[in-house]
């Protein structure tokens, strides 16, 4: 049983994915005045699929001095560390249930950076190269914001599972407790996925895509699927920590899809950020409120015991 839900999980995260690239497409090209994809289908409704197949029939190309097996599954993993996060989600029904589920989740997000830099080294490009140090010192800086955020609601609850938020929020959400933290949490989130405003990683106009330069065919898709992926899982973790968790209601599903919309919304408004501006509101910004939560759980918790 475990394994049949993993797999069912996989496919619908495959699908949403899909299904979440046609509405950015639509959200942008309506930001920008313009239609977006309407030619296949309904309302362009099977365009993922189109994309799917052009992009996994494409020829791959493959550096010729590329370290060739660290190349060729970088991706892969980068994709199955993604779909790693999942196993964290609080199921209602037969499915895996993490005690520790917090602390799974920091090892994965840690993992992912690994990925990106040895797919920028494997290609043995000086564009991908510089695309992977930007994207690791970017994601780093933000685990740290990110992961005082999680110790704070650790402090908080006195539990390592996300199942937990859900019965310490029936009455209140914690959203209206720590609204700088939450707001902390979302840019955060936007800046580890490697998303505009922050996506030094794929800056186009200054490297040429960043990391995944030399990627074509399936390795791209699987860059690809394992961003957008983690983008979903990031809007389900916002809803679950400040948005109630009531996983047995269709708002919570409302919420998640609102964050989604939210991170598209945010590509389609702000533009780039500088590189060291990005690095300072990390270090000088993020860092001190979250550590300032921090304290102030804790001596919260100590007054009440």
């Amino acid at each position: 049983m475990y394994f049949i839900n993993v797999l069912i999980l996989v496919i619908f995260i495959m699908l949403g994915v899909g299904f979440l690239t046609l509405v950015e497409r639509k959200i942008l090209g309506y930001i920008q005045v313009r239609k977006g994809p309407n030619k296949l289908g309904f309302l362009g409704i099977f365009q993922p699929f189109s994309d799917a197949i052009k992009l996994f029939t494409k020829e791959q190309m493959v550096p010729l001095k590329s370290n060739f097996l660290i190349y060729y599954f970088s991706p892969i993993l980068s994709l199955f560390i993604s779909l790693f996060l999942w196993l964290v989600y609080p199921f209602l029904i037969n499915c895996f249930s993490f005690i520790y589920g917090i602390l799974f989740l920091l090892c994965c997000m840690s993992m992912g950076v690994y990925t990106i830099m040895i797919s920028g080294w494997a290609s043995c490009s000086t564009y991908s190269l510089l695309g992977s140090l930007r994207s690791v010192a970017q994601t780093i800086s933000y685990e740290v914001s990110l992961s005082m955020i999680f110790l704070s609601f650790i402090f908080l609850i006195n539990s390592y599972s996300l199942i937990d938020f859900y019965y310490y929020q029936l009455n209140l959400w914690f959203l209206f407790i720590c609204f700088p933290l939450s707001m902390c949490f979302i840019s955060s989130c936007m800046a580890e996925t490697n998303r505009s405003p922050f996506d030094f990683a794929e800056g186009e106009s200054e490297l040429v895509s960043g990391f995944n330069v030399e990627y074509s065919g399936g390795g791209f898709s699987y860059i690809f699927l394992s961003e957008y992926s983690s983008i979903i899982f990031m809007s389900v973790l916002y809803s679950i920590i400040f948005l109630g968790c009531n996983l047995s209601s269709y708002t919570f599903f409302l919420s998640v899809t609102f964050v989604c919309f939210l991170f598209v919304w945010v590509r389609g408004t702000l533009p780039r950020y500088r590189y060291d501006k990005l690095m300072y509101m990390a270090w000088s910004s993020y860092l001190p409120i979250s550590l300032n939560y921090f304290v102030f759980f804790l001596g919260f918790k100590s007054l009440i015991i």
